[in-house]
């Protein structure tokens, strides 16, 4: 039976990230994939130039027009943007008993923007968070969700600090916490999976490029579109496994002249479709 996947996020007109990116992402790995827009963005590869957030009320409509009639199979949790939608997004989900929530903690751009306010950070942590199977934070937002809200003075900068870190998230209350190394200086990176009892750790070479526009909101609604037909661990491996590709053969396309997107569709057009 294909998923039915839900993403709760903010869109991205250049593509790359947000609603976009994981409408993308289910597409390509076999999921029918369905939106609830919390923001429009005016945004490129270069950065963020304004926001506009729903009214958490609208935001409650989109949420229950698809739940009234759509089995939901997976959702996965973005750019939530105010205290107000965060909290509007916990109820529906908890009224409509989602299942299979992802929730990627989204804080900033791959600009440097900030795409959620400070007020909502503790909304994100004990609403939020709380619904999730699995939370999947990198350092920096990690930082953030360990200072319950207070800005976060410092953040985990070996895998041995990352290693204390899960263990910290993990009490926030999801039943799983992936939490990213991206921001490591080390060779690989390696990303954390922790249950409350063992940690799985997956490392990954890292690829040269500039084209890592969407990175998380790519993990995190590979992980959400895989969910539904794989246990977390192999999801959270063949979702790696998908974004690794896609960054590899971001150099496929030819979108902006900032921070690029990943090749969402890489194993599926091939070079003459791409040409």
């Amino acid at each position: 039976m294909i998923p039915n996947v839900l993403t709760i996020a903010g869109s991205d007109p250049s593509g790359g990230a947000g609603i976009q990116a994981d409408l993308k992402t289910f597409s390509a790995l076999g999921a029918y994939g369905m939106s609830v827009i919390t923001a429009l963005t005016a945004q490129n590869t270069r950065g963020v130039r304004a926001v506009q957030v729903m009214e958490p009320d609208f935001v409650a409509a989109q949420i229950d027009a698809i739940f009234d009639d759509v089995r939901v199979d997976a959702v996965k949790i973005g750019m939530v943007a105010t205290a107000s939608v965060a909290t509007v997004i916990a109820e529906r989900l908890r009224h409509h008993a989602a299942c299979n929530v992802v929730l990627d903690p989204v804080m900033l751009a791959k600009s440097g923007d900030r795409l959620l306010r400070e007020d909502a950070v503790a909304a994100v942590r004990d609403r939020l968070a709380p619904l999730a199977r699995v939370i999947t934070p990198n350092l920096p937002e990690a930082a953030v969700l360990m200072s319950g809200g207070a800005p976060a003075t410092t953040e985990p900068a070996t895998l041995a600090e990352m290693r204390q870190a899960v263990r910290t998230l993990h009490r926030i209350g999801s039943q799983w916490v992936l939490l990213k190394g991206g921001h490591l200086t080390s060779e690989d990176s390696t990303d954390l999976l922790f249950d409350g009892e063992t940690i799985t750790e997956f490392a990954s070479k890292r690829i040269d490029t500039r084209n890592t526009h969407g990175t998380g909101c790519t993990l995190s609604a590979a992980i959400a579109a895989l969910l539904p037909r794989h246990d977390m661990v192999e999801a959270v491996r063949r979702a790696k496994a998908y974004l690794t590709g896609a960054i590899a053969a971001s150099g496929r396309l030819t979108v902006g002249s900032g921070h690029g997107p990943v090749h969402h569709f890489h194993a599926l057009w091939t070079e003459d479709l791409a040409q």
